[in-house]
């Protein structure tokens, strides 16, 4: 491994967009994101959660990865998303993951540089990267985290002191986002942003995408965030695919139910891509032409 990652969130920062964190399970999810990232030109990060070991194992994961990524020219890095388990980030890093995602914002301050240290002297062994939470993102609608129902917001002078003592590599921020849809009005907190981009040289990280509206999609992403991470919204449109065949076609087969799932997901996740890819004058373009 060598910091694809890290590689990938430093190109996208310096071009001023983003990189799609897109979160699979399957092969559908998981060939529907490259093949998004194939038709797109982009790279992509291919993001397993934690709470999908359920679906698959950490060394299924990396091999499914691997398997979905033949034959297609595309850049990708495998990333362990939102875990709080030292145990299973360790076993990631040891699968060959590129990069993981300890979260320890539960936890007291102190702890958290503690572990997620921790966490990075294990990822150096390998090559690989570490990107760590401050602040609490809450639960949406249709969301498939466990967030909880309370926001925290990301301190800028904390995030200052947890990048320089654990030395992490991308940082996850809490500044009105959502895990899943939003269930009013999102109240992005752009201000938030700005301390922490000021305060600190780590990438940015912004989880819950999903619903945010294209303008303050972009909005973020010219303040800083360089890594979107993506999932309701890519889970529901392939599923809704899914339902529409099957209530057509009620004895239709897997193998075709696969195929719809694969190319829903596809669809779904190469309009995040498009939008993440936007260059800032395109983004000023784009917003006097709507």
């Amino acid at each position: 491994m060598s910091h694809l990652m890290s590689k990938m969130l430093h190109a996208a920062r310096s071009e001023g967009t983003a990189v799609a964190a897109v979160n699979f399970y399957s092969f559908e999810s998981a060939r529907g994101a490259l093949l998004a990232a194939r038709d797109a030109d982009r790279p992509v990060i291919l993001a397993f959660g934690a709470r999908y070991l359920k679906n698959l194992s950490l060394t299924q994961a990396a091999a499914l990865a691997r398997c979905s990524a033949e034959s297609l020219n595309v850049k990708w890095a495998l990333h362990l998303d939102h875990c709080s388990d030292l145990n299973v980030v360790r076993a990631a890093i040891d699968a060959g993951f590129d990069s993981v995602m300890y979260d320890g914002s539960a936890l007291p301050f102190a702890d958290n540089i503690r572990n997620t240290a921790q966490v990075v002297s294990w990822a150096a062994e390998r090559g690989a990267d570490v990107e760590a939470e401050l602040g609490a993102v809450k639960t949406g609608a249709h969301s498939a985290e466990d967030s909880g129902s309370v926001e925290l917001y990301t301190d800028p002078a904390q995030a200052a002191v947890f990048v320089r003592s654990t030395g992490i590599d991308a940082l996850a921020v809490s500044i009105g986002t959502v895990h899943g849809l939003y269930k009013g009005t999102p109240h992005i907190r752009l201000d938030i942003l700005e301390a922490i981009r000021a305060a600190v040289d780590t990438p940015l990280v912004r989880h819950g995408a999903s619903g945010m509206g294209r303008g303050l999609l972009q909005d973020t992403i010219r303040r800083g965030i360089c890594k979107i991470n993506v999932n309701t919204e890519l889970s529901m449109a392939g599923a809704a695919a899914a339902k529409e065949l099957l209530d057509r076609e009620p004895a239709a087969h897997l193998s075709s139910l696969s195929l719809t799932i694969t190319e829903a997901f596809r669809k779904a996740a190469e309009s995040y891509m498009d939008l993440a890819a936007m260059k800032p004058e395109e983004r000023t373009s784009s917003a006097q032409g709507e």
